[in-house]
């Protein structure tokens, strides 16, 4: 039942990475990243339970984090970028 749950989400974590490479636009690339940080959260928590290790739940709380840390970094970097006016949109208005 386990192995079953973690051969879905390898399944689920390759269609994110998919969507990242693809994604026609950045907000999807970075959808699609934050999917892939939480099933690499999921998948180390089955790890740990088939592998009988649960300091792995550690791990995975720890990696959550950082992926929600980061989220909020790429989205406040990318909201601040698209607010500077290009050089190009800058020389068109002067």
């Amino acid at each position: 039942m386990f192995l079953a749950a973690a051969i879905a989400i390898l399944v689920a974590m390759v269609l994110a990475l998919l969507r990242a490479f693809i994604g026609p636009t950045i907000y999807d690339r970075i959808l699609s990243v934050n999917v892939f940080g939480t099933k690499t959260v999921l998948f180390i928590a089955i790890l740990g339970f088939l592998m009988g290790r649960p300091e792995f739940l550690d791990i995975a709380i720890v990696y959550a984090l950082i992926n929600f840390i980061a989220m909020i970094a790429i989205l406040r970097f990318f909201e601040y970028k698209k607010a500077e006016p290009s050089p190009a949109e800058s020389e068109e208005q002067s």
